[in-house]
Protein backbone atom coordinates (compact mmCIF):
# COMPACT_ATOMS: atom_id res chain seq x y z
CA UNK A 1 0.00 0.00 0.00
CA UNK A 2 1.29 3.51 -0.97
CA UNK A 3 2.02 6.37 1.75
CA UNK A 4 -1.31 8.36 0.64
CA UNK A 5 -3.61 5.77 1.52
CA UNK A 6 -2.14 5.07 4.79
CA UNK A 7 -2.86 8.99 5.53
CA UNK A 8 -5.98 8.99 4.46
CA UNK A 9 -6.62 6.10 6.74
CA UNK A 10 -5.12 7.82 9.90
CA UNK A 11 -6.14 11.56 9.25
CA UNK A 12 -10.39 9.09 9.38
CA UNK A 13 -8.96 8.02 12.73
CA UNK A 14 -8.10 11.47 13.84
CA UNK A 15 -11.38 13.62 12.80
CA UNK A 16 -13.26 10.55 13.78
CA UNK A 17 -12.19 10.52 17.54
CA UNK A 18 -14.13 12.67 20.15
CA UNK A 19 -10.62 13.00 21.95
CA UNK A 20 -8.57 14.14 19.78
CA UNK A 21 -10.83 16.87 18.23
CA UNK A 22 -11.35 18.10 22.22
CA UNK A 23 -7.75 18.15 22.24
CA UNK A 24 -6.79 20.24 18.94
CA UNK A 25 -9.97 22.65 20.74
CA UNK A 26 -8.45 22.91 23.61
CA UNK A 27 -5.30 23.83 22.30
CA UNK A 28 -6.50 27.01 21.16
CA UNK A 29 -9.13 27.67 24.10
CA UNK A 30 -5.98 26.93 27.04
CA UNK A 31 -3.44 29.01 24.80
CA UNK A 32 -5.72 32.12 24.30
CA UNK A 33 -7.65 32.62 27.45
CA UNK A 34 -4.51 31.86 29.96
CA UNK A 35 -2.71 34.06 27.56
CA UNK A 36 -5.50 36.97 27.69
CA UNK A 37 -5.61 36.66 31.40
CA UNK A 38 -1.43 36.65 31.79
CA UNK A 39 -1.36 40.22 28.93
CA UNK A 40 -4.66 41.82 31.37
CA UNK A 41 -1.69 41.63 34.43
CA UNK A 42 1.46 41.46 32.74
CA UNK A 43 4.04 44.51 32.76
CA UNK A 44 5.91 46.18 29.89
CA UNK A 45 9.23 43.55 30.59
CA UNK A 46 8.42 40.66 28.02
CA UNK A 47 5.25 42.08 25.57
CA UNK A 48 5.77 39.43 24.00
CA UNK A 49 6.05 36.72 26.14
CA UNK A 50 2.69 38.28 28.28
CA UNK A 51 0.95 38.21 24.99
CA UNK A 52 1.32 34.23 24.32
CA UNK A 53 2.06 33.29 28.18
CA UNK A 54 -0.86 30.71 27.60
CA UNK A 55 1.51 28.45 25.35
CA UNK A 56 2.28 26.70 28.64
CA UNK A 57 -1.02 25.38 29.21
CA UNK A 58 -1.69 24.79 25.49
CA UNK A 59 1.45 22.74 25.30
CA UNK A 60 -0.16 19.90 27.58
CA UNK A 61 -3.10 19.92 25.42
CA UNK A 62 -1.01 19.02 22.67
CA UNK A 63 0.71 16.49 23.97
CA UNK A 64 -2.14 14.64 25.39
CA UNK A 65 -3.61 14.96 21.55
CA UNK A 66 -0.28 13.59 20.31
CA UNK A 67 -0.22 10.99 22.84
CA UNK A 68 -3.77 9.83 22.55
CA UNK A 69 -3.36 9.64 18.93
CA UNK A 70 -0.36 6.66 19.15
CA UNK A 71 -1.56 5.37 22.49
CA UNK A 72 -4.95 4.16 20.92
CA UNK A 73 -3.33 2.14 18.90
CA UNK A 74 -2.35 0.00 21.60
CA UNK A 75 -5.49 -0.54 23.24
CA UNK A 76 -7.85 -3.41 22.29
CA UNK A 77 -5.69 -4.79 19.50
CA UNK A 78 -6.26 -2.11 16.98
CA UNK A 79 -2.42 -2.45 16.25
CA UNK A 80 -2.75 -5.62 15.37
CA UNK A 81 -5.67 -4.86 12.66
CA UNK A 82 -3.53 -1.97 11.31
CA UNK A 83 -0.42 -3.89 10.61
CA UNK A 84 -2.66 -6.31 8.87
CA UNK A 85 -3.57 -3.88 6.71
CA UNK A 86 -0.22 -2.10 6.08
CA UNK A 87 2.54 -4.16 6.78
CA UNK A 88 5.05 -2.08 6.42
CA UNK A 89 5.84 -1.07 10.42
CA UNK A 90 7.98 2.44 9.01
CA UNK A 91 5.41 3.78 6.75
CA UNK A 92 2.70 3.04 8.91
CA UNK A 93 4.20 5.39 11.94
CA UNK A 94 5.91 8.23 9.26
CA UNK A 95 1.80 8.04 7.83
CA UNK A 96 0.76 8.12 11.83
CA UNK A 97 3.28 11.30 12.84
CA UNK A 98 2.16 13.34 9.47
CA UNK A 99 -1.30 12.87 10.22
CA UNK A 100 -0.79 14.59 13.73
CA UNK A 101 1.87 17.14 12.66
CA UNK A 102 -0.49 18.65 10.45
CA UNK A 103 -3.60 19.40 12.11
CA UNK A 104 -1.27 19.77 15.37
CA UNK A 105 0.29 22.23 12.98
CA UNK A 106 -3.20 24.10 11.71
CA UNK A 107 -4.54 24.56 15.04
CA UNK A 108 -1.10 25.95 16.18
CA UNK A 109 -1.41 28.18 13.70
CA UNK A 110 -4.32 29.59 14.36
CA UNK A 111 -4.23 29.32 18.66
CA UNK A 112 -0.98 32.05 17.59
CA UNK A 113 -2.94 34.09 15.28
CA UNK A 114 -6.11 34.08 17.45
CA UNK A 115 -3.68 34.59 20.77
CA UNK A 116 -1.62 37.15 19.15
CA UNK A 117 -4.99 39.33 18.00
CA UNK A 118 -6.45 38.97 21.83
CA UNK A 119 -3.27 39.91 23.03
CA UNK A 120 -2.69 42.98 21.38
CA UNK A 121 -6.26 44.07 22.00
CA UNK A 122 -5.60 43.47 25.76
CA UNK A 123 -2.07 45.07 25.88
CA UNK A 124 -3.32 48.16 23.62
CA UNK A 125 -0.11 50.45 23.11
CA UNK A 126 2.35 48.01 25.11
CA UNK A 127 1.69 45.12 22.77
CA UNK A 128 4.55 43.84 20.77
CA UNK A 129 4.74 45.08 17.35
CA UNK A 130 3.32 42.72 14.14
CA UNK A 131 6.85 42.05 12.97
CA UNK A 132 7.61 40.26 16.66
CA UNK A 133 4.28 39.25 16.88
CA UNK A 134 3.81 37.21 13.62
CA UNK A 135 7.27 35.77 14.74
CA UNK A 136 5.78 34.72 18.00
CA UNK A 137 2.51 33.02 15.85
CA UNK A 138 4.50 31.43 14.13
CA UNK A 139 7.04 30.19 16.90
CA UNK A 140 4.13 29.11 18.87
CA UNK A 141 2.33 27.11 16.40
CA UNK A 142 5.59 25.04 15.60
CA UNK A 143 6.23 25.00 19.20
CA UNK A 144 2.83 23.55 19.96
CA UNK A 145 3.45 20.83 17.09
CA UNK A 146 6.47 19.80 17.93
CA UNK A 147 5.79 18.93 21.61
CA UNK A 148 2.92 16.84 20.09
CA UNK A 149 5.18 14.63 17.97
CA UNK A 150 7.30 14.82 21.17
CA UNK A 151 4.86 12.84 23.08
CA UNK A 152 3.78 10.89 19.98
CA UNK A 153 6.81 9.22 19.78
CA UNK A 154 6.84 8.20 23.73
CA UNK A 155 3.80 7.35 23.33
CA UNK A 156 4.94 4.57 20.86
CA UNK A 157 7.31 3.61 23.13
CA UNK A 158 5.96 3.19 26.26
CA UNK A 159 2.78 2.11 24.45
CA UNK A 160 0.38 3.37 27.44
CA UNK A 161 -1.17 7.04 27.04
CA UNK A 162 -1.40 6.88 30.93
CA UNK A 163 2.77 6.31 31.07
CA UNK A 164 3.45 9.22 28.36
CA UNK A 165 1.24 11.63 30.02
CA UNK A 166 2.44 10.62 33.76
CA UNK A 167 6.01 11.43 33.09
CA UNK A 168 5.51 14.56 30.28
CA UNK A 169 2.65 16.26 32.42
CA UNK A 170 5.09 16.48 35.45
CA UNK A 171 7.92 17.39 33.23
CA UNK A 172 6.61 20.05 31.78
CA UNK A 173 4.86 21.46 35.12
CA UNK A 174 8.25 21.69 36.64
CA UNK A 175 10.38 22.69 34.30
CA UNK A 176 7.98 25.48 33.03
CA UNK A 177 7.28 26.79 36.59
CA UNK A 178 10.21 25.97 38.83
CA UNK A 179 13.28 25.47 36.83
CA UNK A 180 12.17 27.56 34.04
CA UNK A 181 13.51 30.60 35.64
CA UNK A 182 17.07 29.79 35.63
CA UNK A 183 17.73 30.75 32.14
CA UNK A 184 21.36 29.97 30.87
CA UNK A 185 21.18 26.84 32.93
CA UNK A 186 20.73 23.13 31.46
CA UNK A 187 16.82 24.07 31.21
CA UNK A 188 17.45 25.95 28.78
CA UNK A 189 18.52 23.28 26.13
CA UNK A 190 15.04 20.70 27.55
CA UNK A 191 12.35 20.49 24.81
CA UNK A 192 9.84 22.72 26.55
CA UNK A 193 12.32 25.64 27.59
CA UNK A 194 13.77 25.55 24.18
CA UNK A 195 10.69 25.98 22.09
CA UNK A 196 9.22 28.97 23.78
CA UNK A 197 12.55 30.95 23.26
CA UNK A 198 10.89 32.15 20.40
CA UNK A 199 8.00 33.66 21.99
CA UNK A 200 9.93 36.07 24.41
CA UNK A 201 11.06 39.58 23.23
CA UNK A 202 14.63 38.58 24.74
CA UNK A 203 16.25 36.51 26.39
CA UNK A 204 19.24 35.71 28.33
CA UNK A 205 20.59 32.40 27.65
CA UNK A 206 22.24 30.75 25.14
CA UNK A 207 19.42 30.11 22.86
CA UNK A 208 17.71 32.88 19.97
CA UNK A 209 14.44 32.37 18.95
CA UNK A 210 15.19 29.75 16.04
CA UNK A 211 18.15 27.87 17.95
CA UNK A 212 15.79 27.11 20.61
CA UNK A 213 13.26 25.56 18.23
CA UNK A 214 15.82 23.82 16.22
CA UNK A 215 16.74 22.28 19.70
CA UNK A 216 12.78 20.90 20.10
CA UNK A 217 12.97 19.76 16.71
CA UNK A 218 15.67 17.66 17.61
CA UNK A 219 14.43 16.48 20.71
CA UNK A 220 11.07 15.79 18.60
CA UNK A 221 13.25 13.84 16.09
CA UNK A 222 15.27 11.45 18.38
CA UNK A 223 11.38 10.87 20.28
CA UNK A 224 10.22 9.50 16.68
CA UNK A 225 13.63 7.43 15.61
CA UNK A 226 13.05 5.92 19.25
CA UNK A 227 8.70 5.43 18.99
CA UNK A 228 9.63 4.18 14.74
CA UNK A 229 12.15 1.68 15.85
CA UNK A 230 10.17 0.68 19.48
CA UNK A 231 6.97 0.25 16.59
CA UNK A 232 9.44 -1.79 14.10
CA UNK A 233 10.92 -4.57 16.88
CA UNK A 234 8.60 -4.69 19.43
CA UNK A 235 5.66 -7.04 19.29
CA UNK A 236 1.80 -5.54 17.86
Amino acid sequence: MSFAPVLHAEWIKIRTLRSLLGALAAILVATAAFSALAAADADDSDPLFSVFFGVSFGQIAAIAFGTTAVSSEFRGGALRLTLSAVPDRGRWFAAKATAIALPALAVGLLTGFVTLLVGRAVLGTAAPGWTEGLRGAVGCALHLTLMALFAAGLAAVLRSGVATLSVLIPFLLIVSFVVGDLSGSVADFLPDRAGQVALHSSWDGALGPWSGLAVTALWTAAALLAGAWSVRRRDA
